[in-house]
């Protein structure tokens, strides 16, 4: 009985922080990332984690063709610069920020609606000093409306 007490005690001391950190997250991404979409309107959705070195997140999410898109990421600082891929459901890459000098945003415009696959990684700094570095990432998109 006792241990089972033990047990649910942890168990809700473990999905507090978790819900603590997620709402700091998304605090992060709505003071800090959300001027980055800059003229574009925000589409109302914060998509913000944790992240540490070496790990990587995905999101598949829905464009519609004939509309202009920003997408921004944007991280806390002390973790490596984070890359991001947007991929197309045949696994075509249609943006990387790597081979594009670390970009943080990338304004598109697709021809017919579909769903992207974006992947998000923070790569591995390479120092052995411990525990990685970890951080809140925040992906945000916006879009222009058309007058």
């Amino acid at each position: 009985m006792r241990i089972l007490k033990i047990a649910s005690i942890l168990l809700l001391l473990i999905t507090g922080a978790a819900i603590t950190v997620n709402g700091q997250c998304k605090a992060f991404a709505k003071k800090t990332c959300l001027p980055e979409l800059g003229a574009y309107t925000h589409d109302g959705n914060y998509h913000a984690t944790v992240l540490s070195e070496g790990e990587e997140a995905e999101l598949y999410k829905t464009f519609y063709s004939d509309m202009e898109y920003r997408m921004s990421i944007c991280s806390e600082e002390g973790i490596p610069p984070v890359e991001f891929m947007v991929l197309d459901v045949n696994r075509n890459v249609l943006f990387s920020s790597k081979e594009s000098g670390n970009a943080r945003t990338w304004d598109f415009k697709l021809q017919s609606s579909q769903q992207l696959r974006i992947i998000i990684k923070i790569p591995s700094s390479g120092q052995q000093s411990g525990t990685p570095a970890s951080g809140c990432v925040a992906i945000m998109f916006g879009f222009k409306i058309k007058s």
